[in-house]
């Protein structure tokens, strides 16, 4: 029987975050017909509220930094952590291409990384970086270059800039952090930018100066825009189309109706986790509990995962997440990534008994793992609370809770989440945590952290830990004493930036049917598919660094071409 369809192009590419646009990009400098569609009112995915931060070994930049890096150390040290049912492939696939991927990237758009000095997740294992340099960060764009489609992209997260508002590079981090000579110059100045960035300031609140995950995805879409690929919003994905097993187009919802897209070459799922679906999570992932806590974008629903699984896809380790600690501020729609804080001296975390249970400095993704868990075994540890002094509260920012701002003048959600005592016991009543076990655990706590030690959990040993620390500490720049008061309190709880299980793909993006052979027409790239990386988390920008890659190599795939430079 013929098909009718609506519209006819050779690739569709489902999901405007950073690997969907990549793919849409490679295609199209192939000559393929390209189609993005994205379910939401707002372009850019997870991708655009993110860093923007992507892992990529033996790069050009990192060479021209003076890192020399190996292919295959990356290699065993990501088969180290991964989990043991990813396959060796896959790994390889995306250890081998990734410096070609950004190479590509660097040449075709207006975007451009530099390789940071971040060291590893857990750079003590076999193959790891402690010294870094795999870690890439993109440098700022101007999103005036975007026209009206700046105005369409998402804001990046709160967590990821100033005031809610004011977009931030990952340098200035530390400018502003630490106070450093001229900072207020510094913030003047930004201030400056963004206030008198007229007349779109009467329009909008979006910062045109595009940082992080906004610089990668701004960039993205502007080389789109030079190609004319279009980029449908409001345009949900409503099933696959299969004809004799293969993937043939989609069924789209846009401008009210359904409409019949024909996919001649392939259709690339982009569309992220299923993140803010409690059912999915309920019955794929119970281990990370709450989708209110996660750090991803509402759009996140696993709609893709569930078509791909209709039309026959195996799928792998879902289960799996990208575990945070998140502050959560009552009203808003996501929790916000705790990266910093944890390691900055003069504070802990404790469970509900009073007590410390992890090295606060670890990455994001163990924390919020080892919070998962000690929440799913002994029920204390949703929300744990991040405790601290005077000193820390006027020396740097807690979540939205800024260090020159008093508290009252803190908007009354954020107030009511901070509590305070004149001594650790009327805290610990406020926190609702026996004064005993609390007043001992902050005892114990600073007569080592004097001595700059942490025997219970170590803190400050491993060189990620000390990579958000203060450097004017000493001995150890990640511990001090909790001895001035009044002190604080706040509920930090176990979530998590995203799903990363989903479905089984080859080294190609392909996706695979339950007996492991490629579903003709059907790939699949970031948190659509099964990370490679398992249920580990190697180095920041593990999320997106594959999901570009996969994406470049899906689109390559698809259209026969080499883009080689």
């Amino acid at each position: 029987m013929t098909q009718s369809w609506d519209k006819q192009v050779d690739v569709l590419v489902v999901g405007s975050g950073a690997g969907g646009l990549l793919a849409a990009l490679v295609a199209a400098r192939n000559q393929a017909d390209v189609l993005v569609v994205e379910k939401e009112a707002l372009w850019g995915g997870t991708s655009a509220t993110s860093g923007g931060g992507i892992w990529i070994p033996a790069s050009d930049q990192a060479l021209a930094a003076g890192f020399t890096d190996k292919v295959d150390d990356a290699f065993t040290y990501v088969r180290k952590l991964s989990a043991a049912n990813v396959p060796d492939e896959n790994i390889r696939a995306f250890v081998e291409n990734a410096a070609a991927m950004l190479r590509w990237l660097s040449a075709n758009t207006d975007i451009q990384y530099c390789a940071f000095p971040y060291p590893d997740y857990h750079a003590e294992e076999p193959g790891g970086s402690p010294k870094g340099f795999r870690t890439h960060m993109p440098l700022p764009l101007d999103g005036r270059v975007l026209g009206d489609d700046v105005a369409t992209m998402r804001f990046a997260s709160p967590a990821a800039c100033m005031f809610d508002y004011l977009n931030w590079h990952f340098d200035e981090t530390y400018i502003m952090l630490f106070r450093a000579p001229g900072w207020w110059k510094h913030l003047v100045k930004s201030l400056a930018r963004y206030w008198f960035d007229w007349p779109f300031r009467f329009t909008s609140r979006k910062d045109r100066r595009l940082t992080l995950g906004n610089a990668l995805t701004g960039g993205l879409r502007r080389a789109l825009n030079k190609l004319n690929v279009p980029l449908w919003l409001n345009c949900p994905m409503e099933s696959l189309i299969l004809t004799n097993g293969a993937v043939i187009g989609a069924l789209v919802r846009h401008d009210g109706r359904s409409l019949r897209i024909r996919a001649r070459k392939g259709v690339v799922l982009a569309a992220g986790g299923f993140d803010k679906n409690q059912a999915m999570r309920n019955t794929f992932a119970p281990l990370y509990r709450n989708a209110q806590f996660s750090g991803g974008t509402a759009g996140n629903t696993g709609d893709s995962i569930r078509a791909g699984m209709a039309a026959g896809a195996a799928t792998l380790n879902m289960q799996s997440a990208w575990a945070a600690p998140v502050f959560y501020i009552p009203g808003e729609d996501r929790g916000r990534l705790c990266t910093i804080e944890r390691a900055l001296p003069g504070s802990i975390m404790v469970a509900q008994d009073g007590k410390r249970y992890l090295d606060e400095a670890a990455s994001y993704h163990i924390v919020g793992q080892q919070m998962a868990r000690r929440h799913a075994e002994r029920g204390d540890a949703l929300p744990s609370w991040f405790v601290f002094d005077h000193r820390y509260r006027h020396s740097y920012p807690v979540g939205p809770l800024y260090p020159l701002k008093p508290d009252w003048m803190h908007n009354r959600a954020i107030r009511s989440i901070l509590k305070k005592g004149r001594t650790i016991a009327e805290l610990a009543a406020a926190i609702g945590v026996d004064p005993t076990a609390l007043e001992g655990t902050v005892n114990r706590f600073n007569a080592n952290a004097a001595k700059g030690e942490d025997p219970d959990f170590n803190r400050g040993t491993p060189a990620y830990d000390r990579m958000y620390s203060d450097p004017r500490v000493t001995p150890n720049p990640c511990l001090r004493p909790l001895d001035q008061a009044p002190f604080y309190a706040m509920p930090i709880y176990p979530g998590d930036i995203g799903t990363n299980g989903g479905l089984l793909t080859d080294p190609n993006a392909r996706v695979l049917d339950q007996s492991s052979r490629p579903i003709p027409g059907l790939y699949a790239i970031g948190n659509n598919a099964a990370s490679t990386m398992g249920e580990s988390y190697p180095g920041a920008g593990v999320t997106i660094g594959p999901a570009l890659t996969f994406g470049y190599l899906a689109a390559r795939h698809i259209t026969g071409g080499t883009n080689d430079l």
